[in-house]
């Protein structure tokens, strides 16, 4: 097992498309809710202990092992608004050509031809850990840290902020980061025993519902 996998996966550039999604924070800018950095530091604890305790979870299972068509069908039941479910199943196409080509698997062939529309980003990106050699609780990690890492970098396009403060938003929110993916690589291994309704199902009903908003957009930097 190769921890520098932990790191590629964790990295802005690794080619998956998550740089062209501001995670949410393009709508909660345009609604006046994150303005500057300390409302950005408090809209991305809350998406940390939501969105990225629920896709945390997902993707410490599908590196666990678990059925990965099932997890899918999991993530849809987590995703209520349609534009959510249609952003992560283009993400997970993105990162399914990545991963393809980066860490190559068979779990990963099986997951792309069972689901050509495009599998839930987090269950691409457990199976790519899995494949990578790495733990569940890596998976959680790289999903916890995606679920705050994108909106802060988007944040600082939108509001023109100091990527510093951005920077050090990410590592004061870093010991919850830990919380998170540490009760992720739990509830993956308690679903071994107790079925994958023992994964976290947080919600975050105001970003569905401005991700429905921000969809209808004519105009808009972000895709989601």
């Amino acid at each position: 097992m190769s921890r520098a996998a932990l790191l590629l996966l964790a990295d802005g550039r690794f080619p998956a498309g998550g740089h062209a999604h501001s995670g949410g924070v393009e709508a909660a800018v345009a609604h006046g809710a994150v303005h500057d950095t300390d409302s950005l530091e408090a809209f991305c604890r809350g998406r940390l202990h939501t969105t990225g305790l629920t896709m945390a979870g997902l993707a410490a299972a599908a590196a666990a092992g678990h059925d990965p068509l099932l997890l899918d069908d999991a993530a849809d039941a987590r995703t209520p608004a349609p534009a959510l479910r249609a952003v992560a199943r283009k993400l997970g196409r993105q990162m399914m050509r990545a991963a393809r080509v980066t860490f190559p698997s068979a779990g990963l062939e099986h997951l792309a031809a069972a689901r050509p529309q495009g599998a839930h980003q987090p269950i691409v990106l457990g199976l790519t850990a899995r494949a990578a050699g790495l733990d569940p609780v890596d998976a959680a990690y790289a999903a916890a840290y995606e679920s705050i890492g994108g909106p802060a970098t988007a944040a600082v396009r939108l509001l023109s902020l100091n990527p510093l403060d951005a920077s050090g938003l990410l590592a004061r929110l870093g010991p919850e980061t830990d919380d998170v993916a540490s009760a992720a690589a739990d509830a993956a291994t308690l679903a071994l025993t107790e079925g994958i309704d023992a994964l976290p199902s947080a919600s975050s009903p105001l970003l569905d519902i401005t991700a429905e908003q921000h969809a209808a957009w004519t105009v808009r930097l972000f895709a989601s």
